[in-house]
């Protein structure tokens, strides 16, 4: 939170002026799931700007476990930011990981998801991933 408001927040919004639609369906309080299109990298930056709650993204397990010291310190960065690491390979073991954003959301937190399950290669909108809705359905999280 630190970063949003004192440093990524502030230049975000000076540089790139976004304009946000729907702020108003976010509760303010209790769990919920922000379900976003991920076609580009800065999708990772102006959402959770634009958002006043944490937003607790499940991100994807290799950011927690590339080896090496830049694995490291990029895995310390997004436990530094709250991600939750998602394995993405199916079956148990993204089951294991939607746990972990279930277990989240009964903290009351508010939960970041992008639905096709990677960015976009190249910047079109693909089919979406059963998950999201899994975990709504789980969990009653709006």
């Amino acid at each position: 939170m630190f970063l949003k408001t004192y440093v990524v927040g502030p230049v975000v919004n000076l540089v790139c002026r976004p304009t946000v639609v729907g702020l108003e369906n976010v509760p303010e309080h209790g769990p919920a799931i922000l379900a976003s299109n991920h076609l580009s990298v800065p999708d990772a930056v102006f959402m959770p700007v634009a958002v006043p709650r944490q937003v607790y993204f499940l991100a994807k397990s290799e950011y927690f476990t590339t080896p090496g010291v830049k694995g490291r310190v990029i895995g310390a960065f997004f436990k530094a930011i709250n991600q939750i690491p998602m394995d993405r390979r199916g079956g148990t073991a993204s089951a294991k990981s939607l746990s972990a954003g279930g277990q989240a959301l009964a903290e009351g937190k508010l939960i970041g998801i992008y639905p096709e399950g990677t960015r976009s290669p190249d910047g079109r909108l693909y089919k979406g991933k059963i998950g999201v809705a899994r975990l709504a359905l789980e969990t009653g999280a709006p």
